[in-house]
């Protein structure tokens, strides 16, 4: 069975986990953490593996992560004590790792290997929610340094096989990602900015998906969305792999004044 590839917001840090006591999020985050609580049950079967490609990893070239991801990395600043000792102890999958390396260079991609870098909070913060029992074997992947949107829609369709390994591909990022812009202000902006993401990205056709996608800074807004695009880039290697499959909006909140979407594709 083929799985889909997905796009999923990952938050503000340690959002969901600010409690010390492990009670609930801000209410702010709780649409977007029950989003992410139901990912694998809604999945057509379980992976045995997850690949995913989070917008807080950037190397020259794309980089596949061979190691376990342990201890992990947190990349965020100025938050709670406890928020630098949570735990997602999942395996690494070097087999998913050489598998995706393979892929990317029969399609031309140099392919750089790492084994020593923690997964970052785009990785565990989503995970410990989607996959609480850290019972899935994960792999990242990096970004090019580059930003190439067209580029990282190719890298997402050399490693579409991959969703009929049975492995899910997942894109970490924020589709609306601007730190200085926050509050009820920004609102109608960022709306204006998603509804013509979602009209691009969810294109019926899919060769004009990608073609809308890769030009996405002559969208509306698109430089007040994102000052720098690293947090849109992993959405590019999601539509890759979905391939000619379909693409739905499959999330939509507001979050600090911004419109927040997530998307499934094939």
């Amino acid at each position: 069975m083929t799985l889909p590839a997905l796009f999923i917001p990952h938050g503000g840090g340690p959002c969901f986990f600010m409690d010390p006591e492990g009670g609930p999020a801000d209410p702010m985050w709780r649409k977007m953490q029950a989003y992410l609580a139901g990912l694998i049950g809604g999945l057509p079967e379980r992976p045995k593996a997850i690949l995913l490609v989070s917008g807080h990893w950037e190397e020259d070239q794309v980089t596949v992560h061979a190691g376990n991801g342990q201890p992990l990395l947190f990349d965020y600043h100025g938050f709670p004590e406890h928020t630098y000792k949570l735990r997602w102890d999942a395996p690494g999958a070097p087999d998913v790792a050489a598998r995706a390396q393979e892929l990317l260079e029969q399609a031309g991609f140099p392919v750089g290997v790492e084994r020593e870098r923690g997964w970052d909070h785009g990785v565990f913060i989503p995970m410990m929610v989607a996959v609480p029992d850290a019972d899935i074997p994960l792999v990242q992947l990096s970004l090019r340094k580059d930003l190439d949107p067209a580029a990282h829609i190719a890298i997402g369709t050399a490693l579409a096989p991959l969703r009929d390994e049975g492995v899910l591909i997942i894109g970490s990022g924020m589709s609306f990602h601007n730190l200085r812009a926050r509050g009820p202000q920004v609102t109608p902006v960022a709306d204006a900015w998603d509804a013509a993401l979602v009209d691009a990205v969810t294109d019926p056709d899919p060769v004009r998906r990608a073609e809308r996608v890769t030009s996405w800074d002559s969208l509306p807004h698109a430089q007040f969305a994102h000052p720098r695009e690293e947090h849109l880039l992993p959405l590019m290697v999601a539509l890759g792999a979905g391939g000619a499959g379909p693409a739905v909006c499959d999330y939509r909140d507001h979050v600090m004044g911004w419109a927040v979407s997530g998307f499934q594709f094939g």
